[in-house]
């Protein structure tokens, strides 16, 4: 069975880039650039970059003000595939 994930913290660290830790204390820094040339509706709030950083956590998933979420677990394992992660201490 899969263990469930949820991002415990994030920190915003440029234009379109969060650092992220998740709750099974592994973390990185994620580019979501590819959000500001999306052209579906749902997605069109982020062609302006203050848009993107109203992000807030809403039950562990990445959540923006207009309803657009992330699947923490889907993010998780995009990251990870990536390499990008590595365990860091909750008191990081």
């Amino acid at each position: 069975m899969r263990e469930v994930v949820h991002v415990r913290r994030y920190r915003i660290t440029g234009p379109y880039r969060l650092w992220l830790q998740f709750t099974d204390g592994l973390a990185g820094e994620w580019d979501f650039s590819h959000l500001a040339t999306s052209d579906k509706p749902v997605t069109l709030p982020f062609h302006d970059p203050a848009f993107f950083n109203e992000v807030f956590l809403d039950f562990g998933a990445l959540t923006w003000p207009n309803g657009y979420d992330w699947s923490p677990e889907a993010l998780h394992a995009d990251m990870q595939a990536a390499g990008v992660l590595k365990f860091e201490s909750a008191a990081a």
